[in-house]
């Protein structure tokens, strides 16, 4: 027999805690001359019963039903589903704070957060140190924090020498450039890059062209460019960011952003880049979207993954109907555009040996090559030349 403190120690409970489990009929208390409770070896074992239900993850009525032979296996199987719950969810907890330590990667996690709320990820990224420029090649480039320097210096090593970071052909920009019904004024392009395409419009325009950019090595070969095609009175190069443009409003007659605007977002770059036209003025914009309603799965998971907010050529255009603007042409970006960045990036990483690559760069854009080369006219770039309106 044992007196209710010795009970609590062999059982590792509280003396109150057996005085409740006695009062809901858990055990039973023997009461001696003295006045005292005793319990038997029965009461301590059918406790240590309950402590291990218990571990399971049932409640005290389930735990007591249990002992009662009552359980019914509806309620196991729903307090097991719970479980299952609770360890994802822990699970999850694990997972981001090992990838936060640096101790695995972080991709999910960022992938994930991009799909649900890509302003706060941003913001959140530029709180943890990050110059605006570089939280955004992470949200796009290389999608883990822990790894990011070296992703981009490998990144960087790949398009070396190379002209275009995305599909661009001079046609293309030509087609767009006589969708509009002005020749001269102040124009802006976002994204400009090394400047391939602001050369091409200084040199079939009367134009004067801010060319902004973030990087300041795209704008120093963009300036290389410009010097050697005499352009300098023409084209003025900015190192600023496309989300806050440090511009007056109604400054320009055009806004032009091939392949950039995905960057902060197409809807974002819709409605901030809006004040900044004239009314009636122009912003060309491209976009990558879907030309098929029923894409492959792995080219649909391939762009799910990285570029969550990828749609079709319909919902751009009610976005940007909807934002203020008037559809004055719209068309998908040529074959050509496509090899002019395809074949010298192929021709490129088929000379790099991936084992001098530390990180994913080179096994990213491999990756990518193969989606394209397989499902490329699934999807391609789509050029909309709107008017603002407001």
């Amino acid at each position: 027999m044992y007196r209710i403190s010795e009970l609590a120690k062999q059982v590792g409970l509280s003396r109150s805690t057996l005085l409740y489990y006695e009062k809901i009929g858990l055990i039973t208390a023997q009461r001696q001359s003295n006045g005292y409770r005793s319990y038997s070896e029965k009461d301590a074992q059918r406790l240590k019963l309950f402590q291990k239900l218990q571990s399971g993850g049932l409640t005290l009525k389930e735990c007591q039903a249990c002992l009662e032979a009552k359980v019914e296996r509806e309620t196991l199987l729903q307090r097991l589903q719970a479980l299952d719950e609770e360890i994802a969810q822990k699970q999850q907890a694990k997972d981001l704070l090992r990838s936060m330590l640096g101790l695995d990667s972080m991709r999910d996690w960022h992938q994930s957060l991009e799909r649900e709320a890509p302003t706060a990820h941003l913001d959140w990224l530029i709180k943890q140190g990050f110059s605006e420029k570089h939280a955004l090649r992470l949200k796009w480039l290389s999608k883990d924090m822990n790894e990011h320097e070296q992703y981009m210096a490998d990144f960087e090593r790949i398009f070396e020498g190379l002209d275009r970071l995305g599909p661009g052909d001079s046609n293309d920009s030509l087609r767009s450039y006589n969708s509009i019904q002005i020749n001269a004024g102040e124009l802006l392009e976002v994204g400009c890059g090394k400047g391939v395409t602001t050369t091409l419009l200084a040199e079939h325009s009367q134009f004067s062209i801010t060319a902004l950019d973030n990087d300041e090595y795209s704008l120093s070969c963009l300036r290389e460019r410009v010097e050697q095609a005499s352009l300098k009175n023409r084209i003025t190069p900015v190192c600023a960011s496309m989300i806050n443009l440090p511009f007056a409003k109604n400054q320009f007659d055009v806004i032009w952003a091939e392949g950039s605007a995905y960057i902060m977002g197409v809807k974002e770059a819709l409605n901030d880049w809006r004040p900044f036209i004239k009314h009636n003025g122009y912003l060309v914009i491209s976009d990558l979207v879907w030309l098929t309603d029923a894409p492959d799965l792995e080219a649909l998971a391939f762009w799910q993954q990285n570029y969550p907010l990828m749609t079709n050529k319909k919902q751009r255009c009610q976005m940007m109907v909807k934002a203020g603007y008037q559809i004055v042409d719209s068309f998908t970006q040529s074959t050509e555009s496509w090899n002019n960045y395809l074949n010298p990036l192929k021709d490129k990483v088929a000379q790099l040996p991936e084992q001098e690559f530390v990180s994913n760069a080179l096994a990213d854009l491999r990756k990518e090559l193969n989606i394209h080369q397989k499902y490329l006219g699934q999807y391609g770039y789509q050029i909309f030349i709107l008017k603002n309106k407001g």
